[in-house]
């Protein structure tokens, strides 16, 4: 939890000192340049007068230094359309009392506009500092939420958002109610923030160079995007956003259950998935799908999701792993969901970056699958340890913790002859078996890097089939528009 110690005298003085930002690259000048220009790097960069950031306090640490800066990212459509336009965050900076790295780390959160002032410093950022000897900064309130739209009037949040503009979108073609395109230049505005303000007086002098970005979910896809559209991003992990290559993705999530999940229900409320396989949604993903911008993202990353998620099926990594380019490293966390909840993520994040800041090789790992019921890994260096996890569903081919529980387990292998580890498991006399073997390499500091093998499902079938649905398709714009 988060510390409440009391904001001091200094820090109330502090907080009424509105700063402007300092002298920075513009978005223009960040931009990392792509084989094709989309509306997301329009949008990044095009200049908002809006953008403004003050301090409001400031916490004093044996080791740290945190402060809270309110910061207006940018102005978002128009108050006939949204009831609130300008988006606001609270954007938290923990600065270490030594700085040894010029690469800070950069989490993208959610929350709400309706919340107050973060009190001290984040207990996750305090312990990233002290293991890193970075800056490490918090951008909450992405998306700006609560919103309410003018034409259906309803108090919306996080996927309710997403799903409503989608729907504008394949409808208008106006590219700007994608929500993930103010989400992404909130991130970057944060990122201009952290190197104003601690390049100032107030922050300490301090030079940053670089980010390594996070976020999870929603978060997760704009760590994508993010790093996408803007080269200080060095390294970066996205969790819990298994869907790059979007709509085969998605067309496997149906074959699989033979329906839409619970957790995407916000996209089926809007009849989202009807447009799946049209034209207007293969336009909508070349502007926000992460496997569009492929070609960019050749930093380090690091993919971290839970092999028992709600939302996405933990073999969506089939349609989009072998095609991302430059360093990869994949963890499917087993009897997590979702939230991640016996991942650690924290802990994996810190291991990553301490590889990025020390810039320290990774290890190296690789796996083939010789049959269908069996995965073959090599490692180096020798890692501390190595499992095959595994799990039965014997009435479907359904893991996801929800429905199914947290039933994985896990058995030590020692390496075969030729130095290679093999897990292998039998085909159930019904339903399905998952699994996957997992490396835990001893890290840069107390925390491990752990990384496993993508998730294989034995028998690898599916019962169902997902139909097109054009009667849909005649609202959307590019139908208007005879194409």
């Amino acid at each position: 939890m988060p510390s409440r110690r009391n904001l001091g005298l200094s820090a109330l003085l502090a907080s009424l000192c509105l700063l402007t930002a300092l002298p920075c690259a513009s978005a223009a000048d960040t931009l990392r340049a792509g084989n094709t220009r989309t509306a997301l790097d329009d949008y990044v960069a095009a200049p908002d007068d809006t953008y403004a950031w003050s301090l409001v306090g400031t916490t004093e640490g044996s080791d740290y230094t945190g402060y809270v800066l309110e910061m207006t990212s940018q102005t978002w459509r128009s108050p006939d359309e949204v009831d609130k336009p300008v988006w606001k965050h609270w954007l938290e900076i923990v600065v270490p009392a030594k700085v040894t790295t010029p690469t800070a780390l950069m989490v993208i959160s959610g929350g709400s506009s309706r919340s107050e002032a973060p009190k001290g410093a984040d207990a996750n950022l305090r312990r990233a500092v002290r293991a890193t000897g970075a800056v490490c900064a918090q951008i909450r309130n992405i998306p700006n939420q609560p919103l309410v739209f003018a034409d259906d009037g309803k108090r919306r949040s996080e996927d309710a958002i997403i799903a409503h503009n989608w729907d504008k979108y394949l409808r208008t073609g106006d590219a700007t109610w994608l929500t993930r395109l103010p989400m992404t230049k909130a991130v970057v505005r944060a990122m201009d923030t952290v190197q104003a303000f601690c390049a100032g007086d107030q922050g300490g002098k301090i030079t940053v160079e670089n980010f390594v970005v996070a976020g999870a979910s929603k978060r997760g896809w704009t760590t994508w995007t993010t790093a996408a559209v803007d080269n200080r991003v060095i390294a970066a992990m996205p969790m819990v956003i298994d869907l790059l290559n979007l709509a085969p993705s998605f067309k496997h999530h149906y074959e699989v259950y033979g329906f839409w999940a619970p957790a995407i229900n916000d996209y089926t409320d809007m009849r989202i998935m009807k447009w799946l396989e049209s034209p207007e949604f293969a336009a909508m993903l070349a502007i926000v799908d992460p496997y569009s911008y492929r070609d960019r993202l050749t930093m380090p990353k690091y993919l971290m999701n839970g092999a028992g998620d709600q939302f996405f099926l933990h073999d969506s990594w089939k349609f989009y792993l072998h095609d991302l380019q430059g360093p990869t490293y994949l963890r499917y966390s087993p009897n997590s969901g979702h939230g991640l909840e016996n991942g650690d993520p924290a802990g994996a994040l810190i291991a990553f970056m301490r590889h990025i800041v020390d810039k320290a090789p990774f290890p190296e790992y690789a796996w083939s699958f010789p049959d269908d019921n069996t995965i073959r890994a090599t490692a180096s260096p020798a890692p501390k340890a190595v499992k095959l996890w595994q799990a039965t569903n014997p009435a479907a081919r359904d893991f996801r913790v929800d429905a199914f529980g947290r039933k994985w387990a896990a058995t030590d292998l020692s390496p075969e002859a030729d130095g290679a580890w093999v897990g292998r498991v039998e085909t159930p006399p019904a339903g399905n078996t998952a699994f996957l073997v997992e490396f835990t390499f001893a890290g840069r500091g107390k925390e491990d890097f752990i990384v496993t093998t993508p998730v294989r499902v034995v028998p690898d079938t599916t019962a169902h089939t997902l139909t097109a649905q054009p009667e849909i398709w005649k609202d959307g714009f590019l139908h208007r528009q005879g194409k």
